[in-house]
């Protein structure tokens, strides 16, 4: 029987958690770098959400702070875009093209982009899944003299955490695309800084490929893990 946790099939893990350890310092630097910076545009990122939200005639959104680095989001269930303090108050580019970013969520969420409606959809799956699945599998696993059964129920529940992975990239990179037209139509920023606002996107949705990837070793492990018990 092979060990959970020091098996074999660890192997497969380890391309995607140097990826997400990549993706996790490419984020952060660049999003440092970027912060260093200021925007010819003299907007903060407040002013540029709230900007971009009345070019695109779209009203009862606010705009608001949020604590946390890197917290910045939006919330379709009270129509807010939330942004982290430094993204909030300062005119870097980093700051501008977060607050861009979220704006693209908003905009998805007026024109009812399909993909974050299916996103918002399974979001109970897949915290079912996240945080039942791997206990429930591991049960089924030691025990699969009578409860074999359950590794099946963690498999299923897990592969529904996969799926929101998936899900979520073409939602985060439809926001990106949205948010730098947005940019760059609105003339909020030069085109000198077009370039530079592209690459903190870029980085940070490397870090929904990176996670998508773990989530999807970690299903592909379980399932080898499961039919080893059939040998």
């Amino acid at each position: 029987m092979p060990f959970l946790f020091f098996d074999p099939t660890m192997l497969l893990l380890i391309p995607a958690m140097i990826l997400a350890f990549y993706a996790q310092w490419k984020v952060h630097s660049t999003y440092k770098k970027y912060q260093a910076v200021p925007s010819g545009a003299r907007l903060t990122g407040r002013d540029v959400a709230e900007r971009l939200l009345s070019l695109n005639q779209i009203s009862g959104v606010e705009v608001r702070p949020h604590e946390g680095m890197l917290s910045d989001h939006y919330d379709p269930r009270n129509r807010t875009v939330n942004l982290s303090p430094h993204n909030y108050s300062t005119n870097s580019i980093a700051a501008i093209s977060v607050s861009a970013h979220e704006v693209g969520h908003a905009i998805q969420h007026a024109r009812a982009y399909l993909p974050m409606k299916l996103r918002h959809a399974i979001v109970p799956v897949a915290n079912i899944g996240s945080s039942l699945g791997l206990p429930l599998f591991l049960v089924g696993f030691f025990f699969a003299s009578k409860l074999q059964w359950l590794m099946d129920v963690g498999i299923a529940l897990f592969a529904g955490a996969v799926v929101f992975h998936l899900v979520t990239l073409p939602v985060e990179f439809d926001a990106s695309r949205r948010a730098m037209r947005q940019l760059q139509s609105s003339g909020t920023l030069p085109s000198s800084e077009i370039t530079q606002a592209r690459e903190v996107l870029n980085a940070a949705a490397l870090t929904y490929v990176a996670a998508m990837a773990v989530a999807a070793s970690h299903l592909l492990r379980l399932i080898l893990l499961r039919n080893s018990r059939d040998d």
